[in-house]
């Protein structure tokens, strides 16, 4: 028992002990020796894998796991328990444990880089089977993902590998397009700071490519084009959650609840709905279905889907409508530090409150967005540099006064405003008003 919970932690988390104690450099070198001592996980060596995959006929098992990661160890913490089902089905896998994207192949994985845990199982000629792996919320992982539900996502894989190649049709399409950057060192942001590869001759944690590296450099690709950040783009893998659809984290894509009035609503999901077909694909958790919903255009349109009811299976209709990106919350994300930076000037804004508003001599009526924190450092101190303080009450940005949270601010100056433009604000401070301009960050 004691082997295999080491073994579930080397999946999800470098454990928490000695956390505080090591340096990042020192965090990853030992994460290197006891995996690599160990031997059960191929240690960020993907050609290895495919070629032993090739080799015994077993798929594979990726685990991307950002070294090291707070939020992991949380992860770590609730989530590794005494499960008996996991190793075996490890044990049916050529396990990877890619510590980095340097070199990573952005085709082949795609997934939601805002997140420092992503399952991928793959037949050794790249077929993706499935994904796992997700969160919407910085810290807390409970509704999201949890053991039974990887258990469950694993066995799903095998069995597809066992019918494989002869049901290729129910996969083939579960990998994407050619994306607009081949992998991560080649953006233009990354290309002179980072290799293919992690430098162990130096200072190791500073050569890795973090996963949130690569949205951070997608963001800043399209920013510099001065076009505007497209939608999905600054909306990326959106959680069910946003168009109204509650999931079950410990069931195959299993329905618990469907907001009123929601597109699911409209679509004639039910709770207890086993969604068996998402776009033509195969979904299995989360991943699977956020995959296909970031494939789905901003403007909306039509998915079609097959649910088991019971014993019956039904075809359905998902209809989203222009905008439906929109509702998904950002908030948490890591991406929203780089967005910060680029449109508030390293600001951090939420809605005044009442009483943010009398003491600012603000009507109930009027919109206003406090400033809580303003950077210090960098560009992350543009805004205090620009003479806004933390307590100001943002009246309006750019001649708009209607801007109710932080998230549509961002939304608006990352696809409107251009780098370098500087733009009038207005914000009430103390019970006067100021006027101030506000630098956009090239």
């Amino acid at each position: 028992m004691k082997r295999y919970i080491s073994l579930i932690a080397a999946v999800l988390c470098i454990g928490s002990t000695g956390l505080t104690a090591q340096t990042r450099d020192e965090l990853v070198r030992e994460d290197r020796r006891k995996v690599s001592e160990d031997g059960f996980w191929i240690y960020n060596d993907l050609p290895k894998a495919f070629a032993e995959a090739r080799d015994s006929g077993k798929p594979i098992l990726v685990v991307l796991r950002c070294i090291p990661c707070h939020e992991c160890v949380k992860l770590d913490d609730e989530l590794v328990d005494k499960d008996p089902v996991i190793r075996p089905l490890l044990d049916q896998f050529v396990c990877v444990r890619q510590v980095s994207t340097n070199g990573l192949d952005l085709s082949q994985f795609q997934y939601d880089t805002d997140q420092s845990f992503a399952v991928f199982m793959l037949n050794a000629d790249g077929t993706v089977y499935g994904r796992f792996g997700t969160r919407s919320h910085r810290t807390e992982w409970y509704g999201d993902v949890s053991l039974p539900g990887m258990a469950k996502a694993l066995q799903g894989a095998l069995d597809l590998h066992q019918g494989y190649p002869a049901n290729r049709a129910l996969v083939e399409g579960k990998r994407g397009s050619a994306p607009e950057v081949a992998r991560p060192e080649l953006f233009p942001s990354l290309k002179d700071r980072f290799t293919e590869s992690l430098d162990y001759s130096g200072d190791v944690a500073k050569s890795c490519i973090h996963c949130h590296q690569i949205g951070d450099a997608l963001r800043q690709f399209h920013w510099e084009q001065k076009k505007g950040i497209p939608q999905d783009v600054l909306f990326p893998y959106p959680h069910p959650k946003a168009i109204g659809l509650t999931l079950d984290p410990k069931e195959k894509a299993t329905v618990v609840n469907v907001e009123s009035h929601s597109s699911e609503d409209h679509a004639g999901l039910k709770v207890c709905d086993q969604i068996t077909r998402l776009g033509g694909e195969l979904p299995w958790f989360f991943a699977d279905i956020q995959w296909v919903l970031n494939l789905t255009s901003p403007t909306g349109g039509r998915i079609n889907l097959r649910v088991l009811r019971g014993s019956k299976e039904l075809d359905l209709t998902l209809y989203l409508a222009d905008g439906w990106r929109e509702a998904d919350d950002i908030s948490w994300r890591v991406s929203t530090w780089g967005l910060r930076r680029m449109v508030t000037g390293g600001m951090v804004l939420e809605p005044a409150s009442e009483v943010d508003g009398r003491e600012n001599g603000l009507s109930a009526q009027q919109a206003g967005l406090l400033v809580k924190r303003a950077g210090k450092y960098g560009p992350h101190a543009a805004a205090r540099r620009a003479g806004f303080k933390e307590g100001d009450v943002i009246l309006s940005y750019d001649g708009r006064s209607d801007f109710r949270s932080e998230q549509a601010l961002l939304h608006y100056a990352a696809t409107f405003l251009n780098p370098g433009k500087t733009v009038p604000v207005k914000v009430r401070r103390g019970g006067r008003e100021v006027a101030l301009q506000h630098p956009i960050h090239r």
